[in-house]
């Protein structure tokens, strides 16, 4: 059978539509840029580990529930998230489904490597009997897992490793954990994925840790991080921005040189919690410091910091935290903040030199410890028997499940919408009190808007020449 020349044009712009979904994200100086277009990124974003640090085990994690995804990423398109964080994955499982939908949602990931289940992570107290290869085949076993997703912004080595129970050593094993990883991933990933650390918010060490991560070694330039998240708390109520401290924060990370940004805020000592914070995070001062934020967290656990109640598989309910956000996000000058800097981008790394870590609380030097060798085998040739994903198919479409505001009044017709031409998602007014469901980015499109959102298996998204040549095969 002959392909005509009209169907082979209809063939090929679906494809090329489906392809243009998210670039991936590439660091620039101290910014985070779309590697296509080079515009600025800023992280606007929420922690997402539904169920905890419980939640993982050899069966599922948070991204193995295509119907929770479909529903969360529905209710995020709404409140405007860009990027969300996962904490504790199982490297094993497949997660094709949910990263799909994140994707064709408009958002980015970022991934933490470690895990609370068996060799999943670092001793803090003593790193040196966890620095095996025990421990990489989680760590490599997530890159593996995770590399072909182009809505992977980047994985976090390490989690606030470094704190007052950490052991005096503990940063040059993290920082041989990150230079291992990228050393991974220049070998075995088919691009560069950024590699960074989140720290705790330890005022007197904080910023010694970030300069020793993102200093330059002469000997060791790939152990250099790409990007520093904080957990910052420090903005409680009714605060403003310096009873807060943000006027410190901003002047500490004025001069970063990498992307920094709060990979934890929102602090809940003061219910509701209000989020005026939002507007000094992404305001004039700071965005020439951080790259946004992520909020902590998703889903209602028992440490009350939630935006939305899971109530059963069937039901959720939009918190009053969630409208607050959603009212903060909303005034945002996306425009603004997305604008790229030119000063931004031309920083240079400074150099490796005890001069640089004032606190006398630190390690000092940089002689980190050497690759176990069966770390550098995998390292060298892969991690054997890994699984890799891939994405799938989604279709648009309202979600199933019963949502309802903090009130209790049911919000009708959420929809899970996906966003087409390269778009993240955005905040776009809407209110989540409203009696009709809408997407937060009002320039999406949908392929199903009347029917429930879908999986629809194999995909020739973003699948290049590969998934083009599929496709006509099928016209065949």
């Amino acid at each position: 059978m002959v392909v005509s020349a009209g169907r082979f044009f209809t063939a090929a712009c679906a494809l090329a539509g489906s392809a243009l979904a998210l670039s991936p994200l590439e660091v620039d100086g101290k910014d985070f840029v779309n590697s296509k277009t080079k515009e600025r990124f800023q992280i606007i974003g929420v922690d997402y580990q539904p169920g905890g640090t419980n939640a993982v085990n050899t069966k599922s994690d948070p991204l193995t529930d295509s119907d929770a995804c479909m529903r969360d990423a529905a209710l995020m398109q709404r409140l405007g998230i860009n990027t969300i964080r996962i904490y504790n994955m199982q490297p094993t499982l497949n997660h094709d489904k949910c990263v799909s939908i994140f994707s064709e949602a408009g958002i980015y990931m970022i991934l933490d490597v470690n895990s609370p289940l068996a060799n999943g992570s670092l001793n803090r107290a003593e790193p040196w009997t966890t620095y095996d290869a025990a421990y990489f085949e989680q760590v490599f076993g997530i890159i593996e897992a995770f590399k072909n997703y182009e809505n992977v912004l980047g994985f976090f080595a390490g989690n606030e490793v470094i704190n007052q129970d950490s052991t005096w050593l503990a940063p040059a094993y993290v920082r041989a954990v990150v230079r291992d990883m990228k050393n991974y991933i220049a070998k075995n990933a088919p691009r560069t994925i950024p590699v960074g650390y989140s720290a705790a918010d330890v005022s007197d060490i904080l910023t010694d840790t970030a300069h020793y991560f993102e200093c330059e070694m002469s000997n060791s330039t790939n152990s250099r991080i790409d990007f520093f998240g904080l957990n910052s708390y420090s903005w409680c109520g009714d605060a403003s921005y310096t009873s807060s401290g943000y006027d410190v924060l901003t002047e500490d990370f004025a001069n970063a040189t990498v992307p920094v940004f709060f990979s934890e805020y929102g602090c809940n000592k003061v219910t509701p919690r209000t989020f005026t914070e939002v507007q000094a995070l992404y305001g004039e001062e700071m965005t020439q410091a951080f790259s946004g934020g992520l909020v902590y967290e998703w889903t209602q656990e028992t440490n009350d910091y939630g935006l939305v109640m899971i109530n059963n598989t069937n039901t959720v309910t939009t918190l009053i935290d969630y409208d607050n956000l959603q009212k903060q996000f909303n005034e945002l000058d996306i425009g603004r903040i997305m604008k790229s800097n030119g000063s931004q981008t031309s920083v240079k790394a400074e150099t490796c030199s005890p001069s640089i870590i004032t606190s006398g609380k630190l390690l000092n030097s940089w002689g980190l410890p050497a690759t176990p060798s069966k770390v550098s085998d995998y390292i060298e040739s892969g991690l054997p028997n890994a699984p890799t994903g891939s994405f799938v198919a989604v279709s648009g479409g309202v979600i199933p499940q019963k949502v309802y505001d903090y009130t209790g009044k049911e919000i009708t017709g959420v929809e899970f919408k996906v966003l087409t031409g390269d778009e993240a998602n955005t905040p776009s007014g809407n209110s989540s009190s409203s009696s009709t469901g809408t997407s937060s980015s009002s320039s999406s499109t949908g392929t199903s808007t009347h029917n429930a959102a879908s999986l629809n298996g194999p995909s020739v998204a973003r699948g290049g020449l590969g998934g083009l040549f599929m496709l006509l095969a099928s016209l065949l």
